[in-house]
């Protein structure tokens, strides 16, 4: 009998088997790897899923995972060979029409593809079906998530703490001590560069961290995740350094209502534009406007960013048990920037909050 794991990852075949049927599509090569464990379980870095329209799959992938893939896949038979999506689209019965996710297919892996295929089939691209179907997160995916975020959360406790957020030490000495204890929380590795950006370069959105020395009056903003178990966590917070000035006091403030705001809007059936614009309409009304140079957020999953997206031109509305980041932020060139972020689970009711840390200004 398949255990728990197994049929989560069949309950995912069948609704990529479905959405095949329905566009007249035989079969489906997934060779990212994360959408090949999002729909299997393996986790190694090189391998190719096919999935037909009745369910049925094949899997392969190379020696170096022989062990692990017959552990992660139990409920398919894995072909273990130098190359993986060659050797399943080798085996493609003649009439068949074969999508693939454009997204993640380079030239050459198409022509690759191309030169082995069967006379007779027929390489469909395909964009969004995968995506569609990681929009709603199952009770697995939310629980890892959260764990994820309880990782990244204690680390930045740990790192305040201990004192160790301040001025003297360089943007970079703090990012690897957050990630450091990110790594002693359970973290496999941060889930992205870490960006510690203090003083003028908290005006620059995704500055990573440099040699630069916090000094008292800087405006601090951490943006940082852990990556755990092949999920994701991301958020931001930003600090003041041993005293706030006005500028910082006021942007911040700002950035915290629209913050709050877009919280709040992250409901089932909020159209995505209308979350970014709860945001983004509090900030314009401050006289910000033209400093908020990025969308309000993104979903998480096995992916930093994936869908949903909520920005100023964005496209669907939220649904139950989808995850969005919350993040509005004003930036001022030469003067300084803030950005307050949160993962948010949407439910039936209120959102519910994966990243549970302090918002109000923090004086450190």
């Amino acid at each position: 009998m398949m255990g728990f794991a197994d049929s989560r990852f069949l309950t995912r075949r069948r609704k990529l088997s479905a959405e095949l049927a329905g566009q007249r599509i035989d079969s489906f090569l997934l060779t990212h790897p994360v959408n090949v464990r999002y729909f299997s379980g393996f986790s190694g870095s090189n391998g190719a899923l096919l999935v037909n329209k009745d369910l049925s799959a094949k899997i392969a992938t190379d020696g170096r995972y022989t062990m692990q893939i017959a552990a992660e896949v139990p409920d398919i038979e894995a072909e273990i060979v130098s190359t993986p999506a060659e050797t399943l689209i080798a085996g493609v019965a003649d009439g068949w029409r074969v999508g693939f996710d454009a997204a993640h297919m380079t030239v050459d892996g198409l022509n690759r593809l191309q030169k082995v295929c069967p006379e007779g089939v027929t390489l469909v691209p395909v964009t969004g079906v995968v995506e569609d179907i990681r929009l709603i997160k199952d009770g697995f995916e939310i629980r890892r998530l959260t764990e994820a975020a309880d990782i990244a959360v204690g680390a930045l406790t740990a790192l305040i703490d201990a004192g160790e957020l301040r001025a003297g030490r360089t943007e970079r000495e703090i990012a690897a001590d957050l990630e450091y204890r990110m790594r002693l929380g359970g973290a496999e590795r941060p889930s992205f560069d870490t960006i510690v950006a203090s003083g003028p370069n908290s005006a620059l959105p995704h500055y990573s961290a440099g040699d630069r020395v916090l000094e008292d009056g800087d405006l601090v903003t951490i943006d940082f995740g852990a990556h755990y178990r092949g999920f994701n966590s991301d958020m931001t917070r930003t600090f003041c350094i041993g005293h706030a000035t006005d500028f910082a006091a006021e942007i911040y403030g700002v950035v915290l209502d629209a913050q709050l705001a877009g919280v709040k809007a992250a409901t089932p059936g909020r159209g995505l534009a209308d979350v970014d614009k709860h945001c983004r309409d509090i900030i314009a009304d401050a006289g910000y406007g033209e400093h908020f140079v990025h969308s309000t957020g993104h979903g998480i999953g096995l992916d930093v960013h994936e869908a949903p997206y909520a920005r100023a031109k964005g496209v669907g509305t939220l649904e139950e048990n989808m995850t969005l980041t919350v993040e509005p932020g004003i930036y001022v060139p030469d003067k300084g920037g803030v950005r307050i972020e949160d993962t948010v689970v949407i439910t039936s009711g209120a959102p519910r909050i994966i990243t549970e840390f302090p918002k109000e200004l923090t004086v450190i």
